[in-house]
């Protein structure tokens, strides 16, 4: 019973602290956010898989030391992509686009999001 209520202080205490971090007032946001990188993961390894297919990359024909590097790399620029369109779909485009321009900052990526005068 003790380790229950110790483990629901700890979710309570970690769903605070996001919210804090992310400027997020409402439990229900969060909710929301954390689905969104949840189905989003799924969502960009489901759209690489034909492309991997249209490139004639499959276990069957390369080696899994080259497969799976491959396969990564071509999910994380979908997942970049598909982020604020799915968090579109759950109303948190705002914060999805602002993750992505600091996201893609800090990868030196800035220069996309720059307004030019």
């Amino acid at each position: 019973m003790v380790d229950v209520q110790k483990n629901k202080k700890s979710s309570i205490g970690l769903i605070e602290k996001l919210k804090q971090r992310w400027n997020i007032e409402s439990n229900w946001s969060i909710i929301a956010i954390l689905l969104v990188f949840s189905i989003n993961g799924s969502f960009a390894a489901w759209v690489a898989k034909p492309i991997t297919s249209f490139f004639g990359l499959s276990l069957e024909t390369v080696s899994p030391f080259i497969f799976w590097p491959l396969r990564i790399l071509l999910i994380f620029p979908i997942y970049q992509l598909t982020l604020p369109i799915v968090g579109w779909l759950f109303g948190q485009f705002r914060f999805f686009w602002a993750f992505e321009k600091k996201f893609l900052s800090r990868l030196g990526l800035g220069f996309l999001f720059k307004e030019s005068n």
